[in-house]
């Protein structure tokens, strides 16, 4: 389930707990009826307080005391002497506002819970609050148990609302949040299931993962180089190649673009734009957001232009390659996509976290991230360079997924399936500062 229906799910079984605590305090009351002539708890109540017949009424009989400092004790939860029923009879007992007892059962801010994920032979435990958002600034633990009842606590070191465990062994544990401080923690444990195999399944809590560039070094972490600038051979098409018979005219932007006047665009002959919507740092493989991404897809789509969008990937493993695409389907999950989501497998300097991948399992990383993007209901494919696309992919494995080639000549040379080729990275549109890429699209 997506965050939103997370928050909403989570603040009404709150409400349904209350509601069940108020049924609770009546149930728990006398359901005697009054008889003829006697007064009801509630005019016993008035009686004591008029210094009536009332106030000398036994605590037997369930009527109300003449002890005024009993009364007042009990009245946050709604007591009237021994009567557990007395709140029916008190106008003022379901204003919040007046009532410690309700004040203290609605109080959302304290409350917290745990969302867990499992990709593979891992656990990521991620603490939220009542709206579902992440909470961080606390060394949250938890207890782990496994199905043979040996457990563990984890702490969250780093502070940042995520406790994450890996090379478990696979099978069903108990997770429960451990208290701390004044939170309102869950009083039951969680189970989850530990996963063997990496499943190419969307991960639906990632959001919580996706980092701003204001939380990251990006100069360090955004260091994609663009491999194709290496088989140019200066006959490359610098102009907008307008679409024709069974193909488009289009861009591939990201934040190097800055501000875009996208109605210029639309009106320059541009047919459609692949938007960077984030990339994986190449040195501590945070995932992040293109600071440009929304503002970029929100101008595109209202323009008219059709929209793809690609991934800068450092993923080492099949189960980051979920995690990645997982991040690019919540991202891009309130817009319209005709056009795929790719994975960008290029190389970050020579000093990137995947730089050092052998072709089996970069050719394992493209597919786990097509795959889940695939899964999960949208168009998937990869983007890379002629020499890349040769050399460091398994292709024979990929072509199940539409290809996206970097070649920057007047003709490609790669003699392999694809469907857009990225033909200039020096190209000029109206309504973007500075260079763009410029690619055609074969449908």
């Amino acid at each position: 389930m997506d965050s939103k229906l997370k928050r909403l799910t989570v603040i009404g079984s709150l409400g349904l707990i209350a509601l069940i605590a108020l049924i609770v305090l009546y149930a728990n009351g006398s359901f005697n009826k009054p008889q003829s002539g006697k007064n009801t708890q509630a005019q016993s109540a008035v009686a004591a307080s008029e210094g009536g017949n009332g106030a000398n009424n036994s605590a037997a009989t369930g009527e109300v005391s003449s002890n005024p400092g009993s009364e007042v004790s009990a009245a946050a939860s709604g007591q009237v002497g021994n009567d557990l029923k007395g709140f029916l009879t008190d106008n003022t007992f379901f204003d919040k506002e007046n009532n410690e007892f309700l004040e203290s059962l609605f109080d959302m801010s304290k409350r917290i819970s745990i969302l867990t994920t499992s990709v593979e032979r891992d656990l990521r435990v991620q603490v939220v609050d009542a709206a579902g958002e992440l909470v961080s600034g606390e060394s949250f633990a938890i207890k782990l148990t496994d199905e043979n009842g040996e457990s563990s606590q984890l702490k969250d070191l780093d502070k940042d609302g995520i406790i994450y465990a890996g090379s478990l062994s696979p099978g069903n544990y108990e997770v429960r949040l451990l208290p701390i401080g004044d939170y309102k923690v869950p009083v039951n444990s969680t189970t989850v299931r530990v996963k063997e195999r990496v499943e190419y399944i969307y991960i639906s809590d990632i959001s919580h993962l996706i980092k701003t560039e204001a939380e990251i070094d990006a100069a360090a972490e955004d260091s994609a180089e663009a491999d194709a600038e290496s088989t140019a051979d200066k006959t490359e098409m610098v102009k907008l190649q307008f679409g024709g018979t069974r193909r488009k005219a289009g861009i591939d932007v990201s934040k190097y673009q800055g501000d875009i006047d996208w109605e210029k665009v639309a009106a320059a002959g541009v047919q459609f734009v692949i938007i960077r919507a984030g990339y994986r740092g190449s040195v501590t493989g945070a995932l992040v957001e293109d600071p440009y991404f929304e503002q970029n897809i929100k101008g595109a789509l209202a323009a008219g232009l059709e929209v793809g969008v690609y991934f800068f990937t450092q993923a080492v493993t099949e189960a980051e390659a979920v995690e990645e695409a997982s991040a690019v389907v919540s991202m891009v999950s309130d817009y319209e996509l005709k056009l795929p989501i790719y994975i960008d497998s290029e190389g970050a300097g020579g000093n990137g976290r995947a730089d050092g991948l052998n072709k089996e399992t970069r050719t394992l990383v493209c597919e786990a991230f097509c795959q889940t993007a695939k899964n999960a209901g949208y168009n998937s494919g990869v983007y890379a360079s002629r020499n890349w696309l040769y050399n460091n992919l398994d292709m024979s494995r990929l072509e199940k997924f539409e290809v996206w080639d970097a070649e920057y000549v007047s003709v490609p040379k790669y003699t392999g399936y694809y469907t857009m080729w990225q033909h200039s990275s020096k190209g000029k549109v109206d309504g973007i500062q500075g260079n763009v890429d410029l690619d055609i699209y074969y449908y």
